[in-house]
């Protein structure tokens, strides 16, 4: 049988957020034996965990999450070994790797290993010489191992052209993923909405 990996980050309380998002909050309104059923109310940013960018993110006029076409979720994949790099992912990183028109790509760095359990502003992130080379190529699908692709507080303009151009999952977790080639599923809500958090996992090919 294949194994099957979750690269999913755990919502949950107290979880890791993107400076200035809302904190996660998972509050119970009926309870057993009081209620007949537990349940509860959930608050959390769009962007929480592992999510999915829309065009909307960035502009006003842009497509929401529910209009992504669904094959932008599924299909082959490769997780790419990015570990040895320190801060920035150039268009020379990712060129070693051939990567070929249409394949959902995944950024393994070192942001994986440090984990998720405090946010750091020096996290590993995409350059613009990156973003045009992955746009170039003709990549489908791209993600990162962090809550964004792009520099904290800045290169804005990476993540504009990332977003209108390819679909972007953003906050995976590929600790316990090796790098190599696997089958990529990864959905996000089907909400009306800027952004939606997403279950996404990964396939032995």
């Amino acid at each position: 049988m294949k194994k099957i990996y979750d690269v999913s980050l755990l919502i949950k309380e107290g979880m890791i957020i993107y400076p200035g998002n809302p904190e996660v909050s998972i509050k119970q309104y009926a309870s057993i034996p009081k209620d007949p059923v537990n349940e509860s109310l959930l608050t959390l940013g769009s962007h929480a965990g592992t999510h999915i960018d829309a065009p909307l993110h960035i502009k006003n006029d842009g497509n929401d999450a529910s209009q992504f076409p669904l094959d932008s979720f599924y299909g082959k994949c490769r997780v790419l070994d990015l570990i040895d790099i320190d801060l920035e992912i150039h268009a020379d990183d990712l060129k070693l790797f051939e990567i070929k028109r249409g394949e959902i790509i995944l950024l393994k760095t070192k942001n994986s290993l440090i984990g998720y359990e405090t946010f750091r502003e020096d996290f590993v992130h995409v350059k613009y010489d990156a973003a045009e080379y992955l746009i170039k190529v003709g990549v489908k699908t791209l993600g990162c191992d962090y809550l964004s692709v792009k520099k904290f507080g800045g290169d804005d303009d990476v993540h504009h052209l990332l977003i209108n151009n390819l679909i972007l999952f953003e906050g995976l977790n590929l600790s316990n993923v090796n790098a190599g080639d696997y089958i990529f599923i990864g959905l996000p809500l089907r909400i009306q909405c800027d952004g939606a958090p997403a279950r996404v996992i990964l396939i032995e090919d």
